[in-house]
């Protein structure tokens, strides 16, 4: 028991049996209230069940009792009317009979001597034997109805009345039967007394009537007289004849202690039953009216509150084995308290890398402004908001030879392993972007490397886009990712091939798309952390929901790019609220702004494809450099890049006996000078000339290709784009740039 010892000496272990101690009392004590109050509940819940069905049953009895009532005054009238004849007197009573089988006989009698030839008795009998209604007149010396109940108490009262419960064997064909007479006083036409009108109603229905849809299974009704004598009771197979007799006896003993309801509707009786020692209530009432009998309903403690001592009784035993269960943990928790510290070592030292690893993949987004390449023709912004330390959400942007190259990706999974593929897929696509415009070929290539060694079965979501930046074309490819929006005047979705996302097949062949972006226009691209963030209720955003606030931010015509997006993020946490971040939140905008370059003075040249013209041409972009103040030497290297740049249009895109023109439109100030040559000739893209090896002689060098690799050297960035059946051509300088960012500073 050392062992024991130890650990109960523990502090630690002091205070976690110390908590134990508390948490069994107060547990208990919780169980005691809600018990308390349970069972005033069940309680309150037992009147009102009990009451109920007295009411019912009442209502039963006296629905019967009332339609006799009234039957025996509608035909008062009539017998009112037949006095003057005792044989119209037994017509009505046939009648009577016969229309109302509900009755079991009716009869007149007379006050002795009313009919003098009739002699001093004389009573009027119908009734139904053998389906034949028979009429007779019963009174006699052995049957003195003066001296019966129903016949006495009409007479003495001068009202309606109805008698006890009685067992008649005499009179009727039917056996042994419990009824009851109902009767009322008849006078003649001139006031004076002359019988006494009755009808006789069976109260064999009462006992399924009243012990039927009971509140509980062992519950029973009896039905007594005013005075308490027994009229009817349970059948002996549902209920024991011996509590029968003891709740009778209870309800007539004067000495019982007798409590009201909470309603007070009913009168109580509690009793212990003498059979079987369970305790058991009576609830019983005095019907309103005539007769005025009572009813009663007695129920048992163990069905009323059964299902809640059952429920004390389990809850007990629960809260036994989640102590001890509690006991086992404390005893574990001592036994690996050292292991648990060195797991929150760990756990630390995890939770520092995962800090570290994240700020290197928020290092790898890229910036969101591109002040630093001097374009005023696009903005673009980016936010990445990981659900977890690391996420594998990804975008990515740069700029060659007049293109934006964008994507945005969702790898699938979370946590480090989806981080990896993230990075990979990032590194990539920085890899292709300089070498390759077309979006289509760079899927293919990401996809074949994604799905090299792809053991875990992971995939990329992935959108790609190109956009030419003179001229608003873009060409975009996807993979399974989440639609881009377009906004403008409107709010719409890119039309987008459904494509498989990119690690799935090695030979997927992958779609290419195209569309115009005009002047103004952004476009919206996003991961399925955006519309399937949910809040509390489970929830989700969702695209229509995205795309109002899209829609309500563009109508706002200072809306910035950067706006838009923190509006959006704004409503997304909104609408989530204090709910826990299920994915990563990645969003990307971009607008295009093709016309925004400040003070540009543009200027235009038209030249046949004729090589005669090319002195023109110099003497168009000499005029230009001399208007711009450029010195000579830095002229010369324009003259001569612009040059290259339109002979080799003369020479490829029309060929030998065809005619065009050739289009150079300028635009500059002290910032640039863009010169873009338009021509209609045959699709020709001078920048997919392969690179030139300067390092080998004129005579080893393989002919062509030194022009387009002198224009590249001469200007900051040259780019080519086929719209509308032109080509069209853009070759950049940048000029002075150091000078005017301290203009802009000042």
């Amino acid at each position: 028991m050392n062992w024991l010892r130890k650990i109960i000496q523990s502090p630690k272990i002091r205070n976690s049996l110390g908590v134990i101690i508390i948490a069994a009392m107060l547990l208990e004590l919780i169980s005691a209230v809600q018990y308390f109050y349970s069972h005033r509940v069940v309680e309150r819940e037992l009147e009102h069940r009990a009451e109920t069905e007295l009411t019912m049953k009442a209502i039963l009895i006296k629905g019967m009792l009332n339609r006799s009532e009234q039957l025996l005054y509608d035909y008062s009238w009539d017998i009112v009317h037949s006095l003057e004849h005792p044989d119209s007197v037994g017509s009505e009573l046939t009648f009577l009979v016969n229309a109302n089988r509900d009755i079991l006989s009716a009869g007149v009698a007379f006050v002795p001597n009313y009919y003098p030839s009739k002699g001093y008795w004389f009573e009027l009998f119908a009734e139904v034997e053998q389906e034949e209604t028979l009429l007779r007149q019963i009174a006699n010396e052995s049957h003195d109805y003066t001296q019966m109940e129903f016949y006495n108490s009409a007479i003495q009262t001068g009202k309606p009345n109805w008698t006890d419960p009685y067992i008649d064997s005499l009179n009727y064909s039917n056996g042994n039967m419990l009824i009851t007479t109902h009767s009322m006083p008849i006078h003649d036409v001139k006031g004076n007394m002359a019988c006494v009108f009755a009808i006789d109603v069976s109260l064999d229905w009462l006992g399924d009537t009243l012990n039927a849809r009971h509140a509980y299974p062992s519950s029973f009704d009896l039905l007594l007289t005013e005075s308490g004598g027994l009229i009817c009771k349970p059948n002996e197979h549902h209920v024991n004849a011996g509590d029968v007799d003891f709740v009778h006896q209870l309800i007539n003993d004067s000495s019982v202690v007798i409590r009201k309801s909470k309603s007070g509707r009913s009168k109580i009786i509690d009793f212990i039953s003498p059979n079987d020692g369970d305790k058991g209530y009576i609830f019983y009432v005095n019907m309103k009216g005539e007769p005025q009998w009572q009813l009663a309903v007695v129920c048992y403690d163990n069905e009323v509150y059964g299902t809640l001592n059952h429920m004390r009784r389990m809850l007990l035993l629960s809260m036994f084995a989640a102590l001890g269960l509690l006991g086992l943990i404390v005893y574990r928790f001592a036994r690996n308290e050292r292991k648990l510290q060195s797991a929150r070592n760990e756990r630390e030292r995890i939770s520092s890398e995962l800090r570290i690893a994240r700020g290197l993949q928020m290092s790898m987004i890229p910036d969101d402004n591109l002040d630093l390449l001097n374009r005023t023709n696009v903005e673009i912004f980016g936010l990445l908001e990981p659900a977890v330390e690391v996420g594998g959400d990804l975008y990515d942007f740069l700029i060659r030879d007049e293109k934006l190259f964008f994507c945005i990706g969702d790898v699938s999974g979370k946590g480090i392993p989806s981080a990896l593929v993230m990075a990979v897929v990032h590194s990539l696509f920085q890899g292709l972007a300089p070498r390759e415009s077309d979006p289509a070929h760079i899927m293919q290539t990401l996809n074949y490397s994604a799905c090299r060694h792809n053991k875990q079965n992971m995939f990329v979501t992935l959108f790609i886009g190109v956009l030419d930046l003179p001229t608003g074309r873009l060409r975009y490819c996807n993979a399974g990712h989440d639609v881009p929006v377009l906004i403008d005047d409107e709010t719409r979705m890119l039309p987008v091939d459904t494509n498989l996302p990119i690690g799935v097949l090695d030979d997927f062949k992958y779609t290419l798309q195209e569309t115009i972006l005009k002047d103004g226009q952004d476009i919206f691209l996003y991961t399925d952390g955006l519309t399937e963030a949910m809040n509390k209720n489970h929830c989700q955003f969702g695209e229509q929901r995205m795309l109002d606030v899209l829609t309500r931010c563009k109508k706002v015509k200072e809306s910035s790019p950067n706006q838009l997006l923190h509006k959006v993020r704004d409503e997304v946490n909104a609408f989530v609220g204090g709910a826990q971040q299920s994915d990563d939140l990645t969003m990307l905008v971009i607008r295009y702004t093709p016309n925004r370059d400040e003070d540009m003075t543009i200027k235009s040249l038209t030249l046949k494809n004729d090589l005669k013209q090319v002195p023109e041409l110099n003497q168009f972009v000499a005029l230009i450099s001399n208007e711009m103040n450029i010195d000579a030497t830095l002229a010369t290297q324009i003259k001569l890049a612009v040059e290259e740049a339109v002979v080799n249009v003369m020479d490829y895109a029309y060929p030998v006996g065809t005619h065009g023109d050739i289009t150079i439109d300028a635009h500059y100030n002290r910032r640039m000078v863009k010169f873009i040559i338009t021509d209609s000739g045959k699709s020709f893209d001078p920048t997919k000339g392969g690179s030139v090896d300067t390092t080998l002689s004129a005579e080893d060098r393989p002919i062509g290709g030194l022009g387009i690799f002198l224009v590249r050297k001469l200007m900051d960035s040259i780019n080519y784009e086929r719209v509308d059946g032109k080509n069209i051509l853009t070759l950049t300088k940048l000029l002075d740039i150091k000078l005017n960012h301290n203009e802009d500073k000042n």
